[in-house]
């Protein structure tokens, strides 16, 4: 998807200076320049009517551009995530000397708290490998990506795009290209290979069409690579079948491979690099074991409450 801004407020060679400056500097994803060229277009299309230069802009008039937002609709996360975009703009224009000062230093997200994304259990997972019809075409293809999903911790755009070049099953890793292009290193488990190289006997009977020769996923019916919605929409239809009430999506296998790491003891800057996070604070999230489960925890293991019971022993 092209995004042209469309207004008058911000002239064309500036758009066309941050542009190059997401791509190129930032090295952002597809997506993510997307969304933040439709931050911009928010806030051109904001200034435009206000009359505002967009060189002179004050913290007050970007606080009531955050209102405007509220008043259409767009929820708190949404919205930091436009505030995040409108940042990032004046930052660029701050570097090239175009305005003296950013004015959204002091500009306030707004308060989303923080989420805990659902997560499945081992036997959730099973039960979603079990709705899978085995007399379906696809179904080994699909037990391949719940099996690497969960087993490597992908993000949606990782698996679409995940190529055959990048697998090493042999030597039990796959070579990941995550957000803004960096490629990081993903154990994958015995039993996600054994699925990916079942999928592969059936997937060298299809017809895959040019350019898409090299993707590990493919459409049975089209050849082509597997698109996100097709991911989502299928993973949603066997949670169905699988009688799982939980909100879950393809990213569900990521925070329970996350979770399940955790709980398992993992070192928590180990789990960030097999993500892929930058900052140890987004893995942070994970933390969240059940508090029932940590007292359980903290009676079998705190020396005290260890003494306690030998002397119960004793006594």
């Amino acid at each position: 998807m092209k995004v042209e801004i469309v207004g008058h407020s911000v002239p064309k060679n500036i758009v066309s200076a941050y542009e190059k400056y997401l791509r190129l500097e930032r090295n952002f994803s597809k997506n993510t320049f997307e969304n933040y060229m439709l931050d911009l277009q928010k806030l051109v299309s904001y200034m435009d009517d206000e009359g505002i230069d967009f060189r002179a802009i004050t913290l007050d008039q970007l606080d009531r551009f955050a209102g405007t937002m509220r008043d259409l609709g767009i929820g708190a996360r949404s919205l930091g995530r436009v505030l995040s975009g409108v940042r990032s703009f004046y930052r660029f224009l701050a570097l090239e000397g175009e305005v003296p000062t950013d004015p959204t230093e002091l500009l306030v997200s707004p308060n989303i708290g923080k989420h805990l994304p659902e997560v499945l259990s081992v036997a959730e997972i099973d039960a979603i490998e079990q709705a899978i019809d085995p007399g379906m075409r696809e179904y080994q293809r699909d037990m391949a990506i719940i099996e690497t999903l969960y087993s490597c911790g992908l993000r949606v755009s990782e698996l679409c795009e995940l190529l055959i070049s990048n697998l090493y099953l042999e030597e039990g890793f796959v070579r990941v290209k995550g957000k803004g292009n960096k490629e990081r290193i993903v154990p994958i488990s015995s039993r996600a290979v054994e699925e990916i190289q079942r999928w592969f006997e059936q997937r060298r009977e299809l017809v895959i069409k040019k350019g898409h020769e090299d993707y590990v996923f493919v459409s049975m019916r089209r050849g082509t690579k597997l698109s996100r919605i097709t991911l989502f929409v299928r993973i949603k239809q066997l949670a169905g079948l699988a009688g799982i009430s939980k909100s879950i999506s393809p990213h569900t296998f990521r925070h329970s491979f996350a979770t399940h790491l955790l709980e398992g003891g993992a070192n928590l800057r180990a789990i960030q690099t097999m993500l892929g996070h930058e900052s140890i604070s987004t893995t942070e999230i994970y933390t969240h074991i059940d508090r029932s489960r940590l007292r359980e925890e903290i009676l079998l293991h705190h020396p005290r409450n260890i003494k306690s019971s030998q002397d119960s022993i004793n006594e």
